[in-house]
């Protein structure tokens, strides 16, 4: 098998689609993000990627806290929507019932199935088209008909992926395996 060069390029495949909450002049405003990752685990840290020109990070410095919703599939076109259309131009306060947390200016998404809360730790900018935000997760909320024995279930969630140089969603596909179990089979 042959390898081709491609180029270097950001082809970390998949890419969560999550659409960002931050208060911005005292409105909630939302912007769909698919550059976004778990940074660690204790305490639970999150980093988000945003074009500098995106109206939403103005909110999030003012603030110092943003959310991290997680759209199901089924919420795929107002996903997208938001994604199409700056803040600075439409309300988007009015395309979801929202509700706020313990931090009191993270705007989150009732329709959403799973949300995270997030408070502001340090913003990074290495010179490129985008502003790095890492959060601290202060509070998950999910709606509790998509817990399965007390966590969060991904087919009962049905979050989507995006792929970023074709620029196309995909639904997440079948189980193939446990983790931290499979692995325990192989043999060289």
């Amino acid at each position: 098998m042959s390898k081709n060069k491609i180029g270097a390029n950001t082809y970390l495949y998949p890419m969560p689609v999550t659409i960002v909450g931050a208060n911005v002049n005292g409105k909630a405003n939302f912007v769909t993000i698919a550059y976004c990752g778990i940074v660690q685990h204790k305490p639970p840290m999150i980093s988000i990627t945003l074009s500098k020109s995106h109206y939403t990070n103005l909110g999030i410095k003012e603030n110092s806290t943003f959310s991290v919703n997680i759209p199901s599939k089924d919420m795929v076109i107002v996903t997208d929507y938001i994604g199409l259309n700056s803040g600075r131009y439409i309300d988007k306060s009015k395309l979801f019932k929202i509700f706020y947390g313990k931090l009191k200016t993270a705007p989150l998404i009732e329709e959403a199935p799973l949300n995270l809360e997030c408070k502001l730790i340090q913003c990074l900018d290495y010179g490129g088209s985008g502003e790095i935000f890492i959060g601290e997760i202060v509070e998950v909320y999910i709606d509790e008909g998509m817990l399965t024995e007390g966590l969060p279930d991904i087919e009962k969630i049905k979050p989507f992926i995006f792929s970023m140089h074709d620029g196309n969603y995909w639904e997440v596909g079948k189980h193939i395996a446990k983790a931290w179990e499979i692995g325990k089979s192989y043999k060289k």
